[in-house]
């Protein structure tokens, strides 16, 4: 759970989220029903309902324009800013590679966390990839 929320919410905020997740399940305890579902799916799915009830809270913050010379090395390590990629994209394609990638949850779990068909699942992890792609360019394999 904790990997969720700090890969969906910036900063030390993601503690407050997945304090209120906590605190959330525990007072809607009695509504798990494990016929939809393991407790771990629910659990995350109500920090992936918090994360977005924390960025809907949120007022935007300005975002000033990268140099023209900024890449994806731009720090001229060579590494690349994965983080900054993220940004990128959606709130939806964020959770989907946030359980996939680094959570590690197989395709019909996230379906069951997203409240969505796998179908939806695969079609919005190839969207990420994608946007990714472009965004990183293809010096990122």
């Amino acid at each position: 759970m904790a990997v969720l929320a700090r890969r969906l919410v910036p900063g030390g905020e993601w503690e407050d989220v997945l304090q209120e997740a906590v605190t959330a399940a525990w007072a809607k305890w009695t509504s798990f029903d494990p016929g939809r579902g393991s407790a771990r799916n629910w659990l995350l799915a109500i920090v992936a309902d918090r994360a977005h009830k924390h960025h809907r809270r949120r007022r935007p913050e300005p975002v000033a324009d990268p140099p023209d010379s900024a890449g994806p090395d731009s720090d001229g390590s060579g590494r690349l800013d994965l983080d900054s990629a993220f940004t990128g994209l959606t709130e939806r394609q964020l959770l989907a590679v946030t359980l996939h990638y680094f959570v590690g949850l197989p395709l019909a779990d996230i379906a069951v966390v997203m409240a969505c068909g796998e179908g939806t699942v695969k079609s919005t992890l190839r969207d990420a990839r994608a946007k990714l792609r472009k965004d990183l360019g293809e010096d990122y394999r």
